[in-house]
């Protein structure tokens, strides 16, 4: 049987070999690339350091300026407003005139009034002087009619006598009640004419007024509002409305500050007074209205002024605090220890069905919290109890972070 050619079988061979080489070469590169592929693709995070610090959670709410006693002065009589003599920004003592209605018809009320009573009291007298009249005749028939044995004058002259006089007892009593009615017609005439003069009720300040001389009042429905005064300027109170997600932080005592758009570079110390339980719905919103005193010593601040009011609902010293964006931040599922689990290459280049856990986060106890800190490269869950927040830190208040520590709060992608 022939030979091959010793030269033909080495080439044979070396291709076989170096084919082989080849492959092997390019399955190691294959499964360099496979293993490290998910080491490359690393996904980076943004971190922020534990710390300890104060805290001060705020409350914000709007509302206007109001005296602590505003008083609207009207007239209970119509007529024609005779004088007035104060004006705008005019400081006022209890029971000084404001203004003055014509009073003409008044007095003439007053005087027929007092007519009235004179006329009555001499009803009482006359009234009285009858009843002593038929007194007397009464009682000499009655001493003859009983010295006589009954038989002088007849008995029923003497019982008209009797009734003649509890007829003139009944009117002196009818007279003294129209002495009365006289009496209380006087002083009504009386309480017209001194409301004819509108007097201010507290020690205050004018803060409006809706009259001028030679008007008419017309008060037959309601009195008409002429005046409003402010009793002190220098004690007022800011209403504001804060929003029911705050409500529940708001108690009263709770220190606040307030700026108004007048002096915007200044800062005017308040305190809660109250805070209402009725509700009042704007455009939606739900609001409770919330009083806060102020001091205006100064008299800078004016009734109506818009002010914004930042409520101090809790003050924290020397806490744990951790950024806000850390409670939010929650890894993929791919990048937690679980879903990054090494094996084989074989395991790598065979594709799985995916678990049906693998994209859920870890559960978590109701009610608890959870940050997520760097430990070895990879993400891990550190339980944590949250107290006060101000959108932008919160304090711990308990788990086992400590201050210096790191915590995510951003993932960056993966690193290239």
């Amino acid at each position: 049987m022939p030979q091959p050619p010793a030269g033909r079988g080495w080439l044979a061979r070396w291709w076989r070999w170096s084919l082989a080489l080849v492959v092997l070469l390019a399955l190691a590169v294959f499964g360099y690339v496979i293993l490290h592929r998910g080491e490359a693709s690393a996904p980076r995070y943004r971190t922020a350091e534990v710390s300890r610090g104060n805290l001060v959670v705020r409350v914000t709410a709007t509302g206007n300026l109001q005296p602590t006693n505003q008083v609207d002065v009207g007239s209970e009589l119509s007529g024609t407003m005779e004088a007035v003599f104060v004006d705008v920004n005019d400081k006022v003592r209890r029971g000084q005139i404001l203004a003055q209605l014509d009073m003409s018809r008044l007095q003439d009320q007053l005087a027929n009034a007092r007519g009235a009573l004179a006329a009555a009291q001499a009803q009482v007298k006359l009234a009285a002087a009858t009843v002593k009249e038929t007194r007397l005749q009464y009682d000499r028939l009655s001493r003859l009619f009983t010295s006589s044995g009954g038989q002088h004058p007849a008995r029923a002259d003497v019982d008209a006598a009797e009734a003649s006089l509890q007829r003139a007892q009944a009117s002196h009593a009818n007279a003294l009640a129209a002495v009365l009615q006289a009496q209380a017609a006087l002083s009504s005439a009386q309480t017209n004419l001194a409301k004819a003069s509108i007097r201010s009720p507290i020690n205050g300040v004018v803060l409006t007024r809706t009259i001028e001389p030679g008007q008419t009042v017309a008060a037959s429905l309601q009195a008409p509002v002429l005046f409003s005064l402010a009793e002190d300027l220098s004690k007022m109170e800011l209403q504001v409305d804060v929003d029911e997600a705050d409500v529940g932080l708001v108690r009263d005592g709770q220190r606040a500050t307030f700026t108004v758009d007048a002096y915007p570079a200044r800062e005017y110390p308040a305190r809660v007074r109250r805070v209402g339980f009725g509700s009042q719905t704007k455009d939606g919103v739900v609001s409770y209205l919330t009083v806060l005193t102020v001091d205006n010593v100064d008299m800078s601040l004016r009734p109506g002024m818009t002010a914004t009011a930042s409520i101090v609902v809790s003050d924290q010293q020397n806490v744990l605090l951790v950024p806000s964006a850390a409670l939010r931040f929650t890894p993929e599922a791919s990048t937690t220890p679980a879903a990054r689990t090494s094996g084989n290459l074989v395991s790598r280049l065979i594709p799985h069905r995916p678990s049906p856990t693998a994209a859920r986060p870890p559960t978590e106890a109701a009610g608890a919290r959870r940050v997520w800190i760097l430990r070895d490269g990879r993400p891990v869950a550190v339980p944590v109890t949250i107290g006060a927040s101000d959108g932008k830190m919160s304090e711990v208040t308990g788990g086992d972070l400590k201050a210096g520590m790191k915590v995510i709060i951003a993932s960056l992608g993966a690193s290239p």
